[in-house]
């Protein structure tokens, strides 16, 4: 079970198979699928009439590597932590664009499963501590 079982979350996806895994991991592990996006526009529409607490965003989607644009326009809303799933952090800005964090692919469910926990602690305000294995936070500022 999670820290925030009611968290919800948008899973921002181009790849089918990996969206609809991932969808399915999200639901064991008790969290909500708010919805899935495979294009940038699809995302950010998404996201704005959704207000996901959480945005799993691939860093290329179907429209091209648009998911930094994504991070940026999600994370614009304070109720939203981006994070990145990516085979290729090397196109995430140094900003991160805004996202919290990333967890590198191919991940595992172990890995997913503790960096939604480390995220729903921190959502809540919950003691800053090193994030799990797998997950590498953004930069601090």
């Amino acid at each position: 079970m999670t820290a925030d079982p009611a968290m919800r979350i948008l899973v921002v996806e181009d790849e089918v198979l990996i969206a609809l895994e991932l969808e399915y991991l999200l639901q064991d592990l008790g969290y909500v699928t708010v919805g899935v996006a495979g294009s940038s526009a699809e995302a950010i529409a998404l996201g704005r009439s959704t207000s996901p607490d959480v945005a799993l965003v691939d860093i290329h989607l179907i429209d091209g590597p648009t998911g930094v644009d994504v991070a940026r326009a999600l994370s614009a809303d304070p109720r939203t932590t981006v994070v990145f799933m990516t085979a290729n952090s090397k196109r995430i800005p140094e900003d991160f664009a805004g996202a919290f964090g990333v967890i590198a692919k191919p991940y595992s469910e172990r890995v997913v499963a503790s960096a939604l926990t480390y995220v729903a602690e921190r959502r809540s305000g919950g003691r800053p501590r090193a994030a799990p294995d797998g997950f590498s936070l953004a930069p601090v500022p």
